[in-house]
C-alpha cells in the first residue's frame, strides 16, 4: 500500500512508487528522487515542516507539499 513521504515515521525506510504532480515532479527527479530508490527520513520539524530525508548519501530538505508529492511503500 502506498501513502505519501509527509505521512512516514521519522526513522522509517521505504522505497519510492511513484511521483505525483506536475509541478514539483522534474524537481525532484532532478535532485535524486526516482521510483524504486530506498530513502530513509531523518527528521522533520515539530509540525512537520520541513522533512529531512537521507537520499543517495546525503541529507535533502523537504517542504511538506513537496513531500506530499512522493509516494512511496515500504
Amino acid at each position: 500500500m502506498a501513502t505519501s513521504l509527509d505521512k512516514v515515521p521519522l526513522g522509517s525506510k521505504v522505497k519510492v512508487k511513484d511521483i505525483s504532480g506536475s509541478s514539483f515532479k522534474r524537481r525532484l527527479m532532478d535532485m535524486g528522487i526516482v521510483p524504486g530508490l530506498e530513502i530513509s527520513v531523518e527528521g522533520k520539524a515539530p509540525l512537520g515542516d520541513p522533512i529531512e530525508i537521507l537520499v543517495r548519501g546525503y541529507r535533502l530538505t523537504l517542504r511538506k507539499n513537496e513531500a506530499m508529492c512522493v509516494l512511496v511503500q515500504s
